[in-house]
């Protein structure tokens, strides 16, 4: 019994009684709409931001590359470089860029490795050093978050316009009962408040 009582309760804008408005009506619409608006630009937000962090991931596999280095110094007394998944240490590296330009900076090494050794880094298509691109695991889950993040952002932003429109309505619901309570008394011949 609860549940049906509830349901007409919510339900009772759409239906016809003497006790609802036009602004009743309105304020059903935009709720409505709100909701219906808020779900379709959530998802296309976040379809569109899931589609854009994948391509710039793409894009980050295609242009980079990993090249050999040379360790220019000992990295056995670096300080870490504060990555969780590995224990490697800042040291100068040498390598030769696409263009045959040498090249000098500062690259994640394992620790204790002598000044002259190898190591592997990676570049961007301009030869300068750069972080190692996402897999296609790591991508996917990038994305995912985007889009979830851009679909709440975008249909929050949605809902928070139709809340805001809510209590617009709600004002001019309640000027439009004060200018009605005002016609009452003054047919009554006195002010009742």
């Amino acid at each position: 019994m609860a549940t049906s009582r509830q349901a007409t309760m919510r339900s009772w804008r759409w239906r016809r009684n003497p006790l609802r408005r036009h602004s009743d009506v309105i304020e059903a619409w935009v709720v409505l709409a709100g909701w219906i608006l808020a779900l379709v630009s959530g998802l296309w937000a976040g379809l569109g931001a899931a589609n854009a962090v994948e391509r710039a991931a793409d894009q980050q596999r295609a242009e980079r590359r990993t090249v050999s280095a040379v360790l220019a110094e000992d990295a056995e007394d670096k300080a870490p470089a504060r990555a969780m998944s590995d224990h490697r240490v800042w040291a100068t590296v040498h390598w030769t860029a696409p263009d045959g330009s040498m090249r000098t900076d500062e690259a994640r090494v394992p620790p204790t490795t002598p000044a002259g050794s190898r190591v592997t880094v990676w570049i961007d298509r301009d030869g300068n050093h750069s972080a190692k691109p996402p897999t296609s695991g790591e991508a996917q889950l990038q994305a995912a978050f985007g889009g979830l993040l851009a679909a709440a952002g975008t249909g929050g932003a949605v809902l928070g316009f139709t809340w805001g429109a809510r209590l617009g309505l709600d004002r001019w619901r309640m000027a439009q009962w004060a200018a009605e309570w005002e016609r009452i008394d003054t047919r009554w011949g006195r002010r009742t408040g």
